[in-house]
């Protein structure tokens, strides 16, 4: 099985984790998060604006490893305040609804999770993603 690795820059600086691996035809994503790519800092203090900065950075990824959101087979968020989980839902089917409708009616798998804390102190949330590469026949 072949492995791609595809690496993660924020503001130029290639960071010490991949962005994604594919392995054969799935897609591994980590640390999508509120951080722009532009400057490795969080987008704002409300969790729906860091959830679509996340969720942006999700579908760029996949379409970089020639994918896309209707391929996502799991997901894993870690919300750092579980009170904000209605509104990170919310925002998540909005998202979908925009960019990925066939994931509303044939969702992924999704674990939540409340962690102690994320690795910037003002990150709200964080996705990671497990997605299939369509195949050439």
């Amino acid at each position: 099985m072949k492995k791609k690795t595809y690496p993660l820059f924020y503001s130029g600086k290639k960071q010490q984790f991949a962005r994604s691996v594919a392995v054969g035809d799935l897609l591994f994503l980590s640390g999508m998060s509120g951080r722009t790519m532009e400057t490795g800092e969080v987008s704002s203090d409300d969790v729906a604006e860091q959830m679509k900065v996340a969720l942006d950075k999700v579908r760029a990824a996949l379409a970089e490893a020639g994918t896309s959101m209707d391929n996502i087979v799991k997901s894993v968020i870690y919300l750092k305040r579980a009170q904000d989980y209605d509104v990170m839902r919310r925002t998540e089917r909005e998202y979908w609804t925009r960019h990925a409708p066939g994931l509303l009616e044939e969702p992924p798998a999704s674990t939540f999770m409340q962690p102690v804390s994320l690795s910037k102190p003002d990150m709200l949330v964080e996705i990671d993603i497990i997605a299939l590469i369509p195949q050439e026949p």
